[in-house]
């Protein structure tokens, strides 16, 4: 299908209701639908601020005006600035959600990880403004986000989670968050979405987290094997080093000493513990402590909890070291959270293509070289 037509099938699917914030007049030199799509583009193939995008498009203008109409020639970089500043990003990111649940699979028992990352540079503390923190959501099996909301800070990511997963198609998938979303409405938002959880547990649940803690210690090994009868334990070696990683499931309840009546749908108590063997180091041990509603094996929590580390090491690790996330100083308006979807819609299309055996940053820097292989890039926008 010719690029033309792919681009404006899935705009005119997804991207529809987006309303240019510009006043309509005789006199706007340039279609709403040209700018988004540079913007894209500019973002795929290694532009990571305004300027760049415009450099971009003056670069690529007579391959750009094959397939658009470009009536005032390609946008400044101030002209690109003020749409998006303006661009309601509510409506971005609902467009931006529903273009990915078009291209990705439902699948059972996928592993959500839903996670904050801070937009460093995003504050204005000329205008008391605090940088902006973005809720992600990211998909195990398809590699890819699956929606995002912004927060004015970071512990409102507590009251942000239930509304982004109000947004997303989570049914009969794992839910996994950090102890931060260990919260009674988070885990009502999850069960009211026909999906489950497993959540990370510290001290922020004092009493819950003490009950566990309890359990876990206060017995001999006879006792933990028979609370804990779930077991699994898996090693690998390499690099010098021989990490083992152990997991236990508690699913009679009735012997914590505590009431879990009030978290919904509640059926086990999950422990995870990694060693770490360092030569001529000592080892280290780290433990953690998760609550799911998931009637499933160790080797499952095991796997899905490692799992969930994905959103750190392929999204936000991506935005910083292939997208400068963190150098970005947009501030004014929704400019941030509009550039924030610019570089999530790019990744997600850098992802989805699977002819290109590199990373990021290589696919990046052949898209800006090759636009042939631009377009198959781009091809990952249809439904």
């Amino acid at each position: 299908m010719p690029i033309k037509n792919t681009l404006l099938k899935t705009i005119e699917t997804h991207f529809s209701s987006l309303q240019d914030p510009r006043m309509k007049t005789k006199n706007t030199r340039h279609n709403f639908i040209d700018v988004l799509f540079i913007s894209i583009c500019g973002a795929i193939c290694g532009a990571n601020y305004w300027t760049g995008i415009a450099a971009y498009g003056r670069s690529k203008e007579e391959w750009l005006k094959t397939f658009l109409e470009l009536p005032g020639g390609i946008p400044s970089h101030d002209v690109f600035n003020d749409i998006f500043i303006k661009l309601d990003a509510d409506q971005f990111e609902k467009c931006f959600i529903a273009w990915v649940a078009s291209i990705s699979e439902s699948i059972e028992d996928d592993v959500i990880s839903v996670d904050g990352k801070t937009l460093r540079r995003s504050h204005d503390s000329s205008k008391s403004k605090k940088a902006i923190h973005m809720v992600s959501a990211w998909s195990t099996s398809n590699a890819l986000v699956l929606g995002q909301l912004a927060t004015k800070e970071k512990s409102n990511e507590i009251t942000a989670i239930p509304e982004l997963l109000d947004r997303l198609i989570i049914e009969n998938c794992l839910v996994t968050i950090d102890a931060m979303g260990c919260q009674k409405k988070i885990v009502d938002k999850i069960i009211e979405r026909k999906a489950d959880y497993l959540l990370a547990v510290k001290n922020n649940q004092r009493n819950l987290y003490s009950a566990i803690k309890n359990l876990m210690h206060e017995s001999d090994d006879a006792d933990f094997h028979r609370d804990f009868s779930e077991e699994v334990e898996t090693s690998n070696k390499g690099h010098g080093r021989e990490e083992i990683r152990r997991c236990w499931v508690c699913t009679d309840l009735n012997r914590l000493n505590y009431d879990v009546s009030e978290w919904r749908g509640i059926r086990c108590i999950v422990i995870v513990e990694s060693e770490r063997k360092l030569k001529n180091k000592d080892s280290t041990v780290e433990q953690r402590v998760y609550i799911s509603s998931a009637n499933k094996s160790a080797e499952y929590f095991l796997n899905a909890s490692r799992n969930h580390w994905h959103i750190e090491n392929k999204l936000h690790w991506s935005l910083d070291v292939s997208f400068r996330e963190d150098e970005s100083r947009l501030r004014e308006g929704d400019g941030a959270e509009n550039f924030s979807i610019i570089r999530r819609i790019a990744l997600n299309l850098l992802k989805k293509e699977k002819t290109e055996k590199t990373g990021i940053e290589t696919k990046r820097l052949r898209a800006g070289w090759d636009n042939n292989y631009l377009k198959t890039v781009m091809r990952g926008l249809a439904t």
